[in-house]
């Protein structure tokens, strides 16, 4: 597709080629696209900016089949990504380290060692930068290096996770399979709970057929919406901020044990999940006495073994337990997909505060420490993995490094 010219190039082994009118519902001049090519064999997507820069995309398969084939998954908080990012653009505002680092991450990506999954958060973040220069740098570093690799939407994963609590608690039957936390499949950033719904294809179209349609259009739009010319727009204040301010003050005020202020935290995390707990247990099969039983007496200790929720549980402990804690408003967004992904990814690169705060609730939870500081740590971890020919978390150490 030659969106500067606005037409489509079929083009056939022999050198044979049709071209066929593309009627665009933008102008090209708002677009940071310029040619998006595919293949036959629908293995790979490569996007051509304006610029001449390329964006080379996995394409999911139709039958579901495992991808990642071995690769370990690393995510990075979105400062990390803005280190890779300077790395290539501006080196000069990088350590020696981190540069060392990020060029090593990216041959990792190349060579199919490691696989660095994006998220809407990191596409909001980025999005609604004010320098355009900046945000497109950013947005291009992230798209050449995710190649396609997706988080699925935390607050889907919180709902599969509290569905599997109630299949596992009462032996449901479980008709549905296992959406993969990490994937190239189409539309999974959203889930459709936010009130979103992605385009359908037309209804003429076979399974295998409209599978590609939708993966071919979600990559396609994923990549322009990225790189946008024109900034994002912070959505609305929810009031969460406040909420949770108003909440943490009154613990502070409270004379109560470090215990009793957990179980308040624990109510006032049950009062934020009611509506997913009452859908999803609907949607399992559970009677009303299985859910009455689970909320009175297993809600705390399901929730240990649920590897999102569990850990966004023990953030939000931490956080409300220390005294005179300051609520901003990226708070929520940075522990719900920072607990998403150190729930689920082998190696998570983050911010100092919150990568204190995930690894002693990982310590407590008795899962391995997997929350590095530096690129530079990353990296070590993952040629020890390589060496060792293991996939698996670190081993945690007796001081907790």
């Amino acid at each position: 597709m030659d969106l500067e010219a606005s037409e489509i190039v079929l083009s056939r082994s022999d050198g044979k080629e049709a071209r066929v009118p593309l009627a665009l519902r933008r102008g090209p001049e708002l677009s940071a696209l310029s040619k998006i090519q595919i293949t036959p064999d629908h293995r790979g997507l490569l996007a051509v900016m304006t610029t001449g820069a390329e964006v080379l995309f996995e394409v999911p398969r139709f039958d579901g089949s495992d991808q990642l084939a071995g690769r370990l998954v690393v995510y990075l908080d979105q400062n990390h990504w803005s280190t890779v990012a300077n790395a290539f653009h501006y080196p000069e505002k990088v350590t020696s380290t981190e540069l060392v680092a990020a060029h090593r991450l990216t041959e990792l990506v190349h060579d199919r060692q490691i696989v660095m999954p994006t998220s809407s958060a990191h596409h909001h973040e980025t999005a609604t930068r004010f320098d355009f220069d900046k945000r497109y740098r950013l947005g291009l570093t992230m798209l050449q290096l995710s190649r396609g690799w997706q988080v699925r939407d935390p607050l889907q994963v919180r709902r599969d996770e509290l569905r599997s609590a109630f299949i596992d608690r009462y032996g449901l039957p479980n008709d549905r399979a296992d959406d993969a936390v990490f994937s190239l499949a189409p539309n999974v950033l959203y889930s459709p709970h936010r009130g979103w719904s992605p385009p359908s294809p037309p209804s003429d179209f076979s399974p295998e057929v409209a599978f590609r349609w939708e993966a071919l259009t979600e990559a396609c739009g994923h990549i322009d919406a990225v790189l946008d010319v024109d900034r994002s727009e912070d959505g609305p204040d929810t009031g969460w901020v406040a909420k949770s301010q108003h909440f943490s003050d009154w613990l502070d005020g409270e004379p109560k044990t470090r215990e009793q202020k957990r179980k308040a935290i624990d109510a006032w995390l049950f009062a934020d999940l009611s509506d997913e707990i009452a859908y999803e247990s609907a949607a399992c099969g559970a009677t009303v006495d299985q859910l009455r039983d689970w909320c009175l007496r297993h809600f705390a200790a399901d929730l240990r073994h649920a590897p999102a929720t569990g850990l966004f549980r023990e953030v939000l402990h931490d956080r409300h337990l220390n005294k005179g804690t300051r609520w901003r408003r990226n708070d929520l967004t940075d522990m719900i997909y920072l607990s998403c992904a150190a729930g689920y990814a082998d190696i998570v690169v983050g911010e100092r505060h919150l990568r204190s705060i995930l690894n002693q609730g990982l310590h407590r939870l008795g899962r391995p420490l997997r929350v590095h500081r530096h690129l530079a740590d990353a990296v070590t971890d993952i040629e020890e993995r390589r060496s060792n020919g293991r996939r698996g978390a670190p081993t945690v150490r007796q001081d907790g490094s």
